[in-house]
């Protein structure tokens, strides 16, 4: 097995995505997190490209940070508008994600048969870098739906949150967020797709 060394070294947003957690990348505890203005967040170090990639593990910050400013998960740099692409994003009904816990984090006034573009906690790619990681990636070229689709103008930032003991107490902590575009789409039907029991 070769050698890494500075030379060959992978590099951050190039070689492996800037979003990815590296091994000297450890737990922080708890704190509070500028990315969700100031609220109870799981941290971790800050150490990009120190150790190895961890490439199932996105860094907590940055995770958070991609989804804050549509800064694209591969390079971290800022997505324009009109260049903003998912390659795992699926199309969900409002009164689905509803039902599967979401209601609170959803604005009211939206229809239960709006289509959200529910991309989880990967925010939108720039097309060349979302054609690239496609390419390169095992995991996203094996998938059956390669369709790379475009982020809508509009969406919903949803904290997703863990259980965190601080000084005796249990407390909820924001791990993740979670991104949901709001489409113009319809789907009269959304009720057939709800979990049955």
């Amino acid at each position: 097995m070769p050698q890494i060394t500075p030379a060959n070294a992978p590099k951050v947003g190039v070689d492996v995505p800037w979003v990815v957690s590296w091994s000297a990348e450890t737990p922080a505890g708890i704190g509070p997190c500028p990315t969700i203005d100031g609220q109870m967040a799981a941290l971790q170090k800050w150490a990009p490209g120190s150790g190895e990639p961890l490439y199932a593990k996105n860094h907590l910050r940055r995770q958070r940070d991609s989804v804050r400013a549509m800064l694209c998960p591969m390079c971290g740099k800022i997505t324009p508008r009109r260049d903003r692409w998912t390659q795992t994003g699926r199309l969900v009904p409002t009164g689905v994600l509803r039902a599967r816990g979401f209601a609170e984090a959803l604005p009211a006034d939206l229809d239960d048969a709006r289509l959200l573009l529910d991309v989880g906690a990967i925010a939108p790619l720039h097309r060349a870098c979302a054609e690239a990681a496609q390419r390169d990636c095992p995991d996203l070229n094996s998938r059956p739906d390669q369709e790379l689709k475009e982020f809508p103008l509009a969406w919903v930032v949803v904290p997703l949150y863990a259980q965190a003991q601080d000084i005796g107490r249990t407390i909820a902590v924001v791990t993740f967020l979670q991104l949901v575009g709001v489409t113009e789409g319809r789907d009269e039907n959304w009720r057939e797709q709800l979990p049955q029991g």
